[in-house]
């Protein structure tokens, strides 16, 4: 008998999975590199990542995390008291944690260096395609 895997899931807005426990939480680390085009941008002089990408980035690991736990496929749909307390700047490597909530909730935070950067009261997600729980 073979055993075969699914593919990993390929990584847009995270750089690796620290941890993934299903029903529970998960982490994973980001790094801000100075090369990104975004920087250009935002801001020249004052290079700073936006809050959506960081953002994004809760939102995938959150996906993760929701597919791990309930099947399918799962996208953001709101995020409620999202508060950002710090600049991430380039060089910096963000540690991301979620946590789970309920069906398609999780709170999450972003950590720079030990310092909360970003909390997100409540992720709540959606699933796109129907699948069981695990």
């Amino acid at each position: 008998m073979i055993a075969t895997t699914a593919p990993a899931p390929t990584l847009v807005g995270l750089d690796r999975i620290v941890t993934l426990e299903p029903s529970r939480a998960a982490t994973a680390v980001r790094n801000v590199p100075s090369t990104l085009d975004i920087f250009d941008s935002h801001f020249p002089l004052f290079p700073v990542l936006p809050g959506v990408l960081i953002l994004g980035s809760l939102a995938e690991l959150a996906g993760l995390l929701m597919t791990e736990t309930f099947d399918g496929t799962w996208q953001l749909a709101a995020a409620h008291s999202v508060r950002y307390r710090h600049f991430v700047r380039p060089g910096d490597r963000m540690e991301l944690r979620v946590d789970l909530i309920e069906l398609g909730a999780c709170s999450a935070r972003v950590l720079v260096d030990g310092k909360r950067v970003t909390t997100v009261a409540r992720l709540v997600l959606s699933q796109s395609d129907v699948g069981g729980a695990r």
